[in-house]
């Protein structure tokens, strides 16, 4: 298993709130073994300094869902949940339906996209040059979940069919560990900490908090540096991410940024 311990029971959807195309939800695809975020492929797209760097007022329409980051650093929410990201434009992926997401489909598309080197921090403003030019964000959710669709419709983007790549760096005033590593995505996502696969869910999924929780990790003291990203075909888009602790307790103690 690529770091899967729990999956954690989930709730029907609310009419509401998915489109009447999204298929039932499939079960958890088993993965292979943890494994360093793969260098990119000849299809991936890379990245152009943007001279446009500077500290930018966030479009309208992202307001009731986001906020401009400060200079600050911030902390989780007191729940644990990290509301801090560069998010990056979607990425085009046409799938017509989330019930092909297994693992080995979804760890071929996502190296397949990944924006430039697999280590590297953008910034704030960045362009990543591919099949489309595409703008890092800068932003800080206002709930707990980060409302992907919300985001790619509040720029004229498109909202199915799609990858998201999120980034953001966690400092911790301690070494931490045996810690867990719990993600809710919607459809199927990967994350990575400090480079290494931290924990992945597959098939159908919809947004549920601490669906997947990883194997016991360990944050180091300082700087630890989440990688995911999201694969989407109809339906709504969006992740939540927090670490707790061996008796799942939420670590607030943490201080997010994105420099």
């Amino acid at each position: 298993m690529t770091g899967l311990i729990i999956d954690r029971r989930r709730a029907p959807r609310g009419s509401l709130m998915h489109w009447a195309c999204v298929p039932l939800l499939a079960g958890l695809s088993p993965g292979t073994a943890a494994e360093p975020l793969a260098r990119p492929g000849p299809d991936s797209i890379a990245a152009v300094a943007d001279p446009q760097t500077a500290a930018r007022s966030i479009p309208p329409a992202l307001a009731p869902y986001f906020t401009a980051v400060s200079d600050a650093a911030t902390t989780p929410d007191r729940d644990g949940f990290l509301r801090r990201w560069l998010l990056l434009e979607p990425i085009a992926k046409p799938n017509r339906t989330n019930t092909g997401f297994t693992a080995t489909y979804v760890r071929q598309a996502l190296t397949a996209s990944l924006p430039g080197s697999p280590t590297a921090i953008p910034r704030d403003g960045q362009v990543e040059t591919g099949a489309a030019p595409l703008r890092w964000h800068a932003l800080d959710s206002k709930a707990f979940d980060v409302k992907l669709f919300d985001f790619a419709k509040a720029l004229g983007a498109p909202t199915c069919g799609v990858i998201f790549w999120a980034v953001t760096i966690v400092d911790s005033p301690r070494e931490q560990r045996n810690v867990r590593l719990a993600v809710g995505s919607n459809a199927a996502s990967i994350w990575w900490l400090n480079g290494t696969e931290a924990v992945g869910l597959f098939n159908d999924r919809r947004m549920v908090m601490d669906d997947v929780l990883s194997a016991r990790l360990t944050l180091r003291k300082g700087r630890n540096v989440i990688r995911g990203a999201v694969i989407n075909g109809p339906g709504l888009s969006s992740f939540c991410v927090r670490f707790v602790d061996e008796a799942g307790r939420p670590i607030t103690d943490l201080t997010t940024h994105v420099r």
